[in-house]
């Protein structure tokens, strides 16, 4: 099983950010190597936690699969938890953390934004022919993340 683990200070708030990543259904124009998002389903489990059932379509040249996923958003901790329930992976968790940082100019909005992904293909071809994409692709979604929130929330900062 493979694992990532990265942390980035961006120059947004803990909010701003956990609304960006729960907004799945933007994903498509910005995420590396999705190419659809559909979401199934959203319900609010618990005040300010909201789970949405969301089928992503990934594709890189011939190649293109789909999976669907648990995505819990708990807006108390900002905090954003992915589980797959189908698809091409055998195993597949996501966590996303935001939290303020301490600025001695509390002009300036910041959090730390903590991402880990575990995943594993189910089929070994499979691993083989989009392992490396998709390799280079999570170890581009906090950067994609990042610039994503200084296009959107540029007006704010």
């Amino acid at each position: 099983m493979k694992r990532y683990h990265t942390k980035k200070i961006v120059p947004h708030s803990s909010s701003d950010m956990f609304h960006l990543v729960s907004d799945v259904e933007n994903y498509p124009s910005f995420v590396p190597l999705c190419e659809k998002m559909r979401v199934k389903s959203r319900q609010t489990t618990a005040p300010g936690v909201v789970t949405i059932v969301a089928e992503m379509t990934v594709g890189f040249k011939a190649v293109c699969e789909r999976y669907s996923s648990k995505v819990v958003c708990d807006a108390n901790n900002y905090e954003i938890n992915v589980s797959a329930i189908d698809g091409p992976f055998r195993h597949l968790k996501t966590c996303w953390r935001f939290t303020q940082t301490k600025d001695e100019d509390f002009a300036l909005r910041r959090c730390l934004v903590d991402f880990t992904i575990e995943y594993e293909f189910k089929s070994l071809a499979l691993g083989l022919i989009m392992g490396a994409m998709f390799d280079k692709a999570v170890h581009n979604y906090t950067e994609a993340f990042a610039k994503r929130a200084d296009v959107i929330f540029k007006s704010k900062s």
